[in-house]
């Protein structure tokens, strides 16, 4: 037996550094998210960013047409629709809250099942309950939060409250003084007697949202010319990852993706992979949603399940729902997308 051969050193992975970037687009607030030096999630606040999704206010019915199943709102200039309503009658109020952008000629997408998100709480007037978010497992933790959120709300009637998963490694004070002030707001705005289409609660602008929603982010810069210097890439359509290419062309009806491979063999699935990995992070970053086509490198039909996984995976990662549907009999896949953010073409 010849000796042992040595163990070589493999050092640990680390996770690559995040910082929040804050500064303002042609005078409007904006944030970026930046993971590894590059951009993973951006945020421009365009001209009518009061009334983008979050957006609280108080309506009017105005007529139901057949076969929508819903009712157009008259809210403050505009006009929104809210699906799934039975017996609204015109000229009835109700809060109604955006849930979305519209497509081009639309009306504003709209709920009337509010919810008030902040940083570490999420309230929900007409949901009764107090709950902790799943994504906290740690038993000790759990009860703690669940302690909190009763001391803070010891009579919760018939709104309930969710801590969210940023809630688990905050001060339990921050906590706290969170929880109290978005419960307050709520009950301010379930209270409010308007009887004409008023904004009860703006959505929040960029910096807030990115005060919200990345409260995993604790390094924040205001070097705001580093962030900017990265845009430009998002003014094309071609995505260069490793050795692929992918286009993404957005249109009136879809957005379509398509991805090219550099040779033949095994060079279409790779690039296929590589694009699941990094096509939600483009459609974020472009601001865009609704029916995505993407046409695939050719690959075998058994290959086919491996990219959908793929897809799907990424899909479940990031913070704007995303559905992949499946294939096409042409062989494209398909996927719907939220509508919440705002194409990069409108807000550059």
């Amino acid at each position: 037996m010849g000796l042992p051969r040595p163990i070589p050193y493999i050092p640990p992975m680390t996770a690559p550094t995040s910082q929040i970037v804050l500064g303002h687009h042609d005078g409007r607030p904006a944030a970026a998210k930046l993971v590894g030096g590059r951009l993973d999630d951006l945020l421009i606040d365009g001209a009518d960013a009061d009334l983008g999704p979050g957006a609280i206010l108080r309506g009017v019915v105005d007529r139901a047409p057949k076969g929508l199943g819903g009712v157009f709102v008259r809210l403050p200039g505009t006009t929104g629709f809210l699906r799934g309503t039975r017996g609204r009658k015109p000229g009835e109020t109700l809060t109604v809250q955006v849930t979305g952008w519209p497509e081009p000629g639309k009306a504003v997408p709209l709920t009337d099942r509010i919810a008030i998100r902040s940083r570490h709480v999420l309230v929900t007037p007409g949901a009764p309950g107090l709950n902790v978010a799943r994504s906290i497992r740690d038993e000790e933790v759990r009860a703690d939060l669940l302690a909190t959120i009763h001391d803070a709300i010891p009579e919760p009637g018939d709104t309930g409250a969710i801590l969210r998963t940023a809630s688990a490694e905050a001060d339990p004070a921050d906590v706290m003084d969170d929880i109290e002030l978005t419960w307050r707001t709520a009950q301010a705005i379930m209270q409010d007697d308007a009887r004409d289409p008023t904004l009860l609660l703006a959505a929040p602008d960029a910096h807030e949202a990115a005060w919200r929603d990345w409260a995993d982010v604790a390094d924040v810069s205001e070097d705001w010319d580093r962030a900017a210097d990265l845009l430009d890439a998002l003014r094309s359509a071609e995505v260069q990852v490793r050795d692929a290419t992918y286009h993404v062309e957005p249109t009136r009806a879809l957005v379509a993706v398509d991805v090219n491979a550099p040779g033949g063999g095994a060079s279409g699935l790779k690039a296929n992979l590589a694009c699941a990995r990094d096509l939600m992070r483009q459609l974020r970053l472009r601001g865009l949603g609704g029916q995505v086509v993407i046409d695939c490198a050719p690959v075998p039909k058994g290959e086919r399940r491996q990219i959908e996984t793929a897809f799907k995976v990424a899909a479940r990662a990031c913070p704007v729902d995303t559905n992949v549907i499946g294939w096409t009999p042409l062989g494209h896949l398909e996927l719907t997308r939220k509508r919440e953010r705002r194409p990069i073409s409108e807000v550059l």
